[in-house]
């Protein structure tokens, strides 16, 4: 009975042994995960260092809901801004030289805004403006110039 005790003991002992390292395999590697985990951090505490990951959370999603409201802003001021434009420069009168007369279209994102023509001619310069609506002119009626200026700011 003594050799079977003994031997009990001995795999008992052996099954300790084996375990024991299991657990230290597996502690070495939580600490390394810890590490990396914590790396650059002065805090031994686990508890802050998730505390300060929510807080910086949530300071990060309030920066882009700012910055989402400013992105808003901006897209309702770029709708009404100035963002097409069409030239055209032609010779209206045939006894002056050179295109020096000009349509120019002015549109916003909508098709909406102006149509500047300067005439020139010998005796003088003549500038005009049509207002624009959805790529038309609803009060005035357009030159081939004009027409052809807005056109070329729609494209």
């Amino acid at each position: 009975m003594n050799i079977l005790t003994n031997n009990i003991i001995l795999i008992i002992l052996i099954i300790l042994i084996i375990a024991d390292i299991i657990l230290i395999f597996l502690w070495l590697k939580t600490r390394k995960k810890i590490k990396i985990f914590m790396k650059g951090s002065k805090i031994v505490d686990v508890e802050e260092v998730i505390t300060g990951q929510i807080k910086l959370i949530k300071e990060i999603k309030n920066d882009i809901k700012k910055l989402s409201n400013w992105n808003e802003k901006l897209q309702q001021i770029s709708n009404i801004a100035i963002t097409k434009v069409g030239v055209v420069r032609f010779n209206p009168f045939k006894d002056t030289g050179g295109d020096q007369s000009f349509a120019i279209a002015l549109l916003d994102s909508n098709d909406n805004g102006l149509v500047i023509s300067s005439l020139y001619s010998r005796e003088g310069t003549r500038i005009y403006t049509k207002p624009i609506e959805a790529g038309k002119s609803i009060n005035y009626n357009l030159s081939d110039e004009e027409q052809e200026a807005i056109s070329k700011a729609i494209k």
